[in-house]
């Protein structure tokens, strides 16, 4: 069966593929292994949020098609990470790095283990994330909330 995930993208490094935008467009090129890319936001230049140290961030949000069941996609979320140079071992948490991939929904999956929670805990209260989610699925349903990626980014831009 077919989902549709919502996956946060970020960068504020330069890499061996370019500049933050670079890094952006190989993360989207190497997650369509992953399924079918239905939609890719705009870029949004963004502050550093918790660690302020740091270079300003390109944030993106990307609609993916998958068949991969909620884990599998999250350890392919962090196999294109690690595969673009990003080392979560022993880096600075919130920290700089070249790329950072979110699974922020999951179709209307409710879960929370070790590895993963769902829908992704923070998203509400995160512009960087809401603002290019909302460009290309302002409907979409966070499932314990009960309010479209739209409603929430009118909260969070209202406070």
């Amino acid at each position: 069966m077919r989902e549709l995930a919502a996956i946060a993208l970020g960068s504020n490094l330069e890499s061996g593929f370019g500049d933050r935008e670079a890094n952006l467009r190989e993360a989207v090129k190497r997650l369509r292994g992953l399924g079918e890319v239905r939609a890719v936001s705009s870029m949004y230049d963004t502050e550093p949020v918790g660690y302020r140290d740091q270079p300003r961030f390109l944030n993106a949000a990307l609609l993916l098609e998958t068949e991969l069941p909620p884990h599998e996609l999250l350890r392919g979320l962090l196999e294109v990470e690690q595969s673009m140079g990003r080392d979560r071992v022993g880096a600075v948490e919130k920290g700089p790095r070249v790329i950072d991939l979110d699974l922020l929904l999951y179709g209307q999956a409710v879960m929370a283990t070790e590895e993963l929670s769902l829908p992704h805990p923070a998203m509400q209260e995160r512009r960087f994330v809401l603002e290019p989610l909302a460009e290309i699925a302002p409907e979409m349903m966070h499932p314990v909330l009960g309010r479209t990626v739209g409603e929430m980014l009118a909260r969070v831009s209202s406070a």
